[in-house]
């Protein structure tokens, strides 16, 4: 059943035909990551489907027209072939995308990250499918989209304690001026009512950035921790409990300069901001965040792939090799050394999937750990991607973080640019650091 599905799916045009292999970066990487091409295992179609009709000579006429009436029986066959095996199928073999259920951009990814109060989440969710529902064209649903508003409110106003609670005695306040601001203020709940009401989606799509903005700030504040337990045997390794926000300066390795995207002059430094989330990747991140501080980074070589550029630590300072770290959606502690099955349905809460994510190459030894300090960015394409745009290699890595500032910087980057420095310009408070390595800061 799942060769004919597979077979359906190519004849119709729903997954990639024989993608082409990457070019091979640049200087020496990683051998784990040579085995590993994007896009070329864990479901990739390997060949083509032909439907082909034996034709005889064509000596005459005659033969000529026997030869088309081949050709028409032939593609009659092929029609029917599809037919049949599209028949056969389950109906979700065909409808089922999970294209749906994966953030397609860094901040949506890292909001929906944070371990926050169900209240938030249920309030969250609603503003979200606002954002799917402006997509729809021409005749928005504006009723549906007043509803889920409507949905918000209530649930904020009759909740309004038990939300408050979950924030610590030192950030009440703050977080009191928040709930206020997503209730009242400009850019809340009430803008969207009045934007809905007088079905301006243009002056609706603000506000609601601004709306679940304020829903994330409050969110990050209601999870001040990490919020299971690690294991005991992971408890040497740093670990991040929270977000930090590293900052890279990228020079041309050329001379030549970096040019934006929407104007504004050359420049022959890029700053590149990466948000990392030791929420769902604590030891990943953890372990990235004490090598930035070790400057580790500063000064590295990058070298260009076909969907990522890849960053290793060539100052010599060792990183711990820390054990393949993956949370699935769903769930509320990371697996660890086990990669994710998305043919199964398995998800990550931080997916791969996303133009600007940041994750580390596997170790040269094993897949089920990740490399003590070689990195990439992923240079997300959903024309080299799977069913639903599922990259072939999701759930197979530890994704920490994603390019929030800099991400028009990515695609100009090229083999022998560098990294001039790496810096954790937020959340060194919230990174722990065993007493070994405590000692060596």
């Amino acid at each position: 059943m799942a060769s004919r599905a597979a077979a359906a799916m190519v004849l119709a045009g729903a997954l990639p035909v024989s993608p082409h292999p990457p070019a091979a970066a640049a200087g020496t990487m990683c051998c784990a990551w040579r085995r590993r091409r994007f896009g070329l295992h864990r479901g990739g179609i390997r060949r083509r489907i032909f439907c082909s009709s034996h034709r005889h000579p064509d000596h005459t006429s005659r033969a000529a027209e026997e030869g088309v009436v081949e050709v028409l029986k032939g593609a009659v066959a092929a029609l029917a072939c599809i037919a049949q095996i599209s028949m056969s199928l389950p109906a979700n073999a065909i409808l089922y995308s999970p294209d749906t259920n994966v953030p397609r951009t860094g901040e949506l990814a890292l909001r929906r990250a944070i371990p926050a109060n169900p209240n938030m989440k249920t309030i969250q969710e609603s503003l979200e499918d606002i954002s799917y529902l402006l997509r729809i064209p021409q005749r928005k649903p504006y009723g549906s989209m007043e509803g889920d508003v409507k949905k918000s409110m209530k649930i904020a106003m009759d909740n309004k304690d038990a939300i408050l609670a979950s924030i610590p005695v030192e950030l009440k306040e703050k977080g009191s001026k928040l709930y206020t601001s997503l209730l009242e203020e400009k850019g809340g709940l009430q803008t969207l009512l009045k934007y809905i009401r007088e079905n301006d989606p243009d002056r609706l799509s603000v506000a609601l950035a601004s709306s679940l903005d304020t829903v994330a700030e409050l969110e990050l504040l209601q999870a001040p921790g990490l919020s299971f337990l690690l294991p005991q045997q992971y408890l040497e390794y740093p670990r991040l409990t929270g977000r930090g926000v590293v900052e890279f300066s990228v020079e041309k390795g050329d001379g030549s300069t970096f040019f934006p995207t929407s104007g504004g002059e050359p420049k022959s430094v890029a700053t590149i901001q990466v948000v990392i989330d030791g929420y769902s990747a604590p030891l990943t991140a953890g372990n990235f965040a004490k090598l930035v501080l070790d400057g580790a980074y500063d000064g590295v070589t990058l070298k260009g792939a076909s969907q990522a550029i890849i960053a290793d630590n060539e100052s010599g300072k060792k990183g711990y090799t820390v054990p393949l770290e993956v949370m699935p959606a769903g769930q509320f502690e990371p697996l660890y050394r086990t990669p994710l099955s998305i043919q199964d349905g398995e998800l990550p809460v931080l997916p791969l999937s996303v133009y600007g994510a940041v994750a580390m190459a596997h170790n040269v030894d094993s897949d089920e750990y990740s490399s003590p300090s070689q990195f990439f960015f992923y240079l997300y394409d959903k024309r080299n991607s799977g069913l639903g745009g599922i990259s072939f290699d999701e759930g197979q890595f530890s994704v920490f973080g994603y390019t929030t500032d800099g991400r028009e910087v990515l695609s100009q980057i090229k083999t022998g640019d560098i990294i001039r420095s790496a810096k954790l310009v937020q959340g060194r408070e919230r990174l722990v650091l065993p007493p070994e390595a405590s000692g060596e800061s």
